[in-house]
């Protein structure tokens, strides 16, 4: 997993202030692998004896109360050594598209990441040589009243030099990148997945004329996870037209999100050839890939309108008919002309 970390100081102070994290820690949702830029990685330590480790990941089942040891690894890939700033965190999933997320090192957490505390090596900065690593011990208290359930965080090294700057208006922005292991760790206790779609939508674009060009169409939905356990959803998009007729058929296919307890993810399914004359229906249904029973849906309707051409239409309508009545009103007027010496009759009474 990586990421490119901003940090922005006024042009007129330092070059660069040492650390404001604005990014949070992109990585891909599935499947898992050893987090690794290229130039370091951070995993699980390997087995004694053993080149690399066969977990992509940390993952504890570990009641409330108990502690739990472990080790991370840093390998430097590259041919200078590097520094690290080494720190534990909670993970999130970004609002936009669900990618898995962790917290920058500014952000204080408050689950999995407040409950790992790391060796004294990682105290300050840790300096990995070329071509070499380091493991760093941590330990892993689950608190008393831990929560039934999945709790996930993970272990970042974040590259202590910045590797780049550009102005961006008055401000200088300095780039760093951090690596991050994931670390799940699962509260036995009763276990209660839960899923919910909300908030189906339908934008679309149409052109001005219907059917002389392609009507585009985008759903947009969210999907939250109300349970207390990690998801991976999969989501079916439906939709009918007029008289129950089906515009629209994708079956249930899997997002490539790691959906964590008590997140909420906004997705979007683009619909390229969208009905351009419909009253619709669209239905999107859920369910979790570990979770067979797991089912939830939500639905919007909407007008398919060519908006423009029937403005137009209506324009042109309004036109005519005003047209039509003006010209009706002209013929049945009673006419004016030749009644002018009937109203003047001439005074033929004699004088005296």
């Amino acid at each position: 997993m990586r990421s490119r970390l901003r940090t922005r100081t006024p042009a007129y102070g330092p070059l660069l202030a040492l650390l404001l994290l604005v990014a949070a820690l992109l990585a891909p949702a599935a499947p898992a692998a050893a987090a690794d830029n290229g130039t370091w990685a951070v995993f699980p330590t390997p087995a004694a004896g053993a080149a690399m480790t066969d977990r992509a990941y940390f993952f504890h089942q570990d009641a409330a109360g108990t502690t739990v040891t472990d080790s991370v690894t840093i390998l430097n890939s590259s041919d200078r050594e590097l520094t690290f700033q080494v720190f534990a965190t909670d993970a999130v999933n970004t609002p936009a598209g669900g990618a898995f997320a962790l917290l920058p090192v500014e952000r204080k957490p408050v689950g999995v990441g407040a409950w790992t505390a790391l060796g004294p090596q990682a105290a300050s900065t840790v300096t990995v040589p070329p071509k070499g690593r380091t493991d760093i011990p941590f330990t892993v208290k689950v608190p008393a009243d831990a929560t039934p359930g999945d709790h996930v965080g993970g272990i970042v090294a974040l590259n202590t030099a910045v590797e780049g700057s550009r102005q961006e208006g008055k401000v200088q922005v300095g780039v760093k990148r951090q690596v991050g292991a994931r670390l799940y760790v699962r509260v036995p206790g009763p276990l209660a997945p839960g899923l919910s779609v909300e908030d189906v939508k339908v934008s679309r674009s149409a052109p001005l004329l219907p059917w002389i060009g392609t009507a585009r169409a985008t759903v947009s939905y969210a999907l939250v996870n109300r349970g207390n356990v990690v998801l991976e959803p999969k989501v079916a998009v439906r939709a009918e037209g007029l008289f129950g007729r089906t515009v629209l058929d994708r079956p249930a296919r899997e997002q490539k999100v790691v959906l964590l307890p008590g997140q909420r993810i906004e997705l979007t399914e683009p619909w390229p050839d969208g009905p351009q004359l419909d009253r619709v229906t669209v239905r999107v249904s859920a369910t979790a890939t570990a979770y067979p029973d797991l089912a939830t849906q939500s639905e919007t309707t909407f007008l398919a309108v060519p908006w423009p051409a029937l403005g137009t239409f209506l324009l042109l309508t309004a036109a005519a008919l005003t047209t039509l009545a003006l010209h009706r009103r002209r013929t049945t007027d009673p006419s004016a002309s030749g009644s002018d010496h009937d109203d003047a009759t001439a005074d033929l009474t004699p004088t005296r």
